[in-house]
């Protein structure tokens, strides 16, 4: 589709040409040419589909815009007249003074004011920061304490003169700073109150620049550079001159004394945040577990947080060292992961609350288990390689894991899986009785009897053998005539009992 020209801001120029003018209108994309009549514009470019800038080529009376691009030309009567552009004409500035280091916004009110190209301060050319018909605003040079004239050039001309009057910037003076006193390190905010203060170049606090982070005409805030425990005096300087001095006393910092820390073991891998807390930490520069470094997250007078760098299984020294030296060591434990080898039993009861003993390496510490999501209750350790605990409910297969302040173990060698096992049930014995000497074969039905681990018939146990989650096959005993209960065990609990009537021989 052709593009479609919707308008032409401003719409109207000079003959000679070079007018900048902003098209509006669709299917700019890819546009390669802009007509003025027949005459090409210059400096096209495409800013938006919806938007190009271009130049004026030179004219005369009333012509036609057209944008040409890959689907064609526009067709729509938007229209530019060439007219001899009007001189400028200034009516006032708003200041018409200022100080004599310039910098600031003059604001220049007229008319014909379109397409300023320059704005002179006497001989020197301020920078044009917004341009209107009727206005202008500029930020004005520095020059010498003096009245200049003003002037605007456009494609009409240059403007009537207007006077503007630089005023020579009065030396700053302070009159208090707070803090008065700080750390020899530095690195604390510093706030300067007085007058004259606007476009300080540098404060100095003895023969040490500060740096400079926010200035108004009354207030300065610094911070602070380093130096000896001393007195210094602290100066302002502004294009205006040099301050007064006011003193500022360094003092020194005292070292750094750790008290405790929290945890004070974790894993070999790191990566856990540890809270240090003691007197005189404020600018921590550096926290070592041994020789390692600590990443530090945050930084009081009495306290640090850090995360720890990972290091061997072994305890090593946590120093902090602030610009008042190295503190004293404190303990800190590496522990390594554990691990899980084996469970006794691997099966249990969906209900839980059996007792399951886990071996494994890494265990004295252990702070929690669990068996897949769920934690274990009644932890008790043993020793490092055993501990015992009461597994929670629960269904399926699942990993048991522990934790430590080493971490938690993962799957690796060994055998961590415990099975959630449905209490059996039997439905049927075929057949249901048969002679007193046993010795009969008898196929048992129910449910959940993978796992069959006994069978007895009256209380006496029975060979068997589970051949399947619904069936057992079973061996009767000799027992005496008469009925009695057959239970099937497996390491979720005992089956119901069925009766199995023993007929006398």
């Amino acid at each position: 589709m052709a593009p479609v020209v919707t308008s032409v801001s401003p719409n109207q120029g000079a003959p000679a040409g070079g007018t900048s003018v902003i098209i509006t209108g669709t299917g700019f994309l890819g546009a390669t040419v802009v007509r003025f009549g027949a005459q090409l514009a210059t400096n096209v470019i495409v800013v938006s589909n919806t938007q190009i800038t271009a130049k004026t080529p030179p004219g005369t009376g009333t012509v036609k815009v057209t944008v040409t691009g890959p689907s064609g030309t526009s067709t729509q009567n938007v229209f530019f007249t060439y007219t001899t552009v009007a001189a400028p004409v200034l009516t006032s500035l708003s200041p018409s003074s200022g100080p004599a280091a310039g910098g600031n916004t003059v604001t220049i009110t007229g008319t014909n004011l379109t397409g300023a190209t320059q704005v002179l301060f006497g001989a020197t050319p301020a920078t044009i920061l917004t341009n209107t018909p009727t206005q202008i605003t500029v930020t004005a040079p520095a020059a010498p304490a003096s009245t200049v004239n003003v002037t605007v050039t456009t494609p009409g001309g240059t403007s009537n003169p207007l006077t503007y009057t630089y005023v020579a910037t009065p030396a700053p003076v302070i009159n208090s700073l707070s803090p008065t006193s700080g750390p020899t390190s530095g690195g604390n905010t510093v706030t300067i109150t007085g007058t004259n203060l606007t476009g300080a170049t540098q404060v100095l606090f003895g023969a040490t620049p500060a740096t400079i982070l926010t200035n108004t005409p009354t207030q300065i805030t610094v911070t602070a550079p380093t130096a000896p425990a001393s007195t210094v005096n602290v100066t302002v300087t502004t294009p205006g001159g040099t301050s007064n001095p006011l003193t500022y006393t360094y003092v020194a910092t005292p070292a750094p004394v750790i008290n405790s820390l929290s945890p004070t073991s974790g894993p070999t891998s790191g990566g856990n945040t540890v809270t240090i807390t003691g007197t005189n930490l404020t600018g921590a520069t550096s926290v070592k577990f041994g020789l390692n470094s600590a990443t530090i997250l945050t930084n009081t007078a009495t306290q640090i947080t850090v995360t720890a760098p990972a290091g061997a299984p072994s305890p090593v020294n946590v120093t902090v060292t602030t610009p008042g030296g190295a503190s004293n060591p404190l303990p800190y434990f590496y522990v390594a992961a554990p691990t899980v080898v084996d469970l006794s039993p691997h099966f249990g009861p969906d209900s839980g609350s059996n007792t399951v003993t886990i071996f494994g390496t890494g265990l004295t510490l252990t702070s929690a288990v669990n068996f897949g999501p769920t934690p274990a209750t009644n932890i008790t350790v043993i020793s490092d390689s055993q501990l015992t605990v009461t597994a929670p409910s629960g269904s399926g297969t699942v990993v048991v894991t522990v934790t430590t302040p080493g971490g938690t173990s993962t799957v690796g060698f060994g055998d961590p899986y415990y099975t959630y096992l449905g209490t059996p049930t039997i439905s049927s014995l075929n057949p249901t009785h048969g002679a007193d000497t046993g010795g009969e074969s008898v196929t048992i039905t129910g449910t959940n009897l993978t796992y069959t681990d006994s069978v007895t018939f009256g209380g006496l146990p029975a060979s068997f053998a589970a051949f399947s989650d619904s069936v057992v096959v079973a061996t009767t005993p000799p027992h005496a005539p008469g009925p009695v209960s057959v239970v099937v065990h497996t390491p979720a609990g005992n089956s119901n009992a069925v009766t199995y009537t023993y007929d006398p021989s």
